[in-house]
């Protein structure tokens, strides 16, 4: 193999790798806000609710019914933002806020719930109002993005205000704009997106985190236990009938 696909390929593993210290590091203070917030949820019986769009939705899911995850996760889903549908009208319609009274209509909120919104851009209309209606509503929003990105003059900002200036908490990916880090000589454009691979380590993090602060509060946390070990079906089964009034699309 060439030495030149060598050192991009360790270029890569290392912005990587130096990224995931860094974030452990500056974020440790958020990921624990984010955490106190998903604990008083857990004992105090409300959903921590999740919302991405495009491939932000990786990451929504990634909280949402996971071996080790939280039992009290809903996930706020609409096929016409999904990605595998149309990319084109998705993302048209991940710009427009009228798309949210659709979303809490079919996904209600209420106080004392928590809301994990994931954008790395942190400026598309629907992500913003969501975030706003549920803080309308008494939610606490905690926001995974890319200050990188959203602060960049390169980023497209119609709204005229970025994800981490109105939620609660906010967890930095420490991206850089346009998220793709990568870069050749030869190409205008870089490769290698890194958002969901940092998101990913930060979400599970606050989970680690949440469960400690809820042991600690003398409380048993409910979990997922993955399906693909005996026992796993049934263990989950009874967590099923706990939430499935709330979180219809454990059914």
């Amino acid at each position: 193999m060439p030495t030149n696909q060598n050192h991009h390929l360790d270029l890569f593993t290392a912005q990587v790798s130096a990224l995931l210290a860094r974030q452990a590091t500056t974020q440790r203070g958020n990921i624990e806000a984010a955490a106190q917030h998903f604990a008083d949820a857990i004992c105090e019986d409300k959903l921590i609710h999740t919302f991405g769009t495009g491939h932000s939705h990786l990451l929504a899911e990634e909280m949402f019914y996971r071996a080790g995850g939280l039992a009290n996760v809903s996930i706020v889903v609409d096929d016409e933002l999904m990605l595998h549908k149309a990319v084109v009208s998705a993302t048209a319609k991940e710009r427009d806020p009228e798309t949210v009274a659709k979303l809490l209509a079919s996904h209600p909120m209420v106080a004392g719930d928590c809301l994990l919104v994931i954008s790395n851009s942190g400026g598309n209309g629907a992500t913003l109002e969501l975030a706003k209606k549920a803080q309308d509503l008494g939610v606490n929003v905690v926001a995974l993005t890319s200050v990188n990105h959203a602060s960049s003059a390169k980023a497209r900002s119609p709204q005229g205000v970025r994800l981490h200036e109105i939620a609660d908490v906010v967890l930095d990916n420490g991206g850089v704009p346009g998220d793709a880090s990568v870069e050749f000589d030869e190409l205008a454009t870089p490769v290698a997106a890194t958002s969901t691979i940092i998101g990913a380590f930060l979400l599970q993090s606050v989970v680690v985190e949440t469960v400690a602060r809820v042991l600690s509060r003398g409380r048993v946390p409910e979990l997922f236990l993955s399906a693909n070990l005996d026992g796993g079906d049934a263990h989950n089964k009874a967590l099923f009938a706990k939430y499935l009034s709330r979180i219809p699309i454990l059914n």
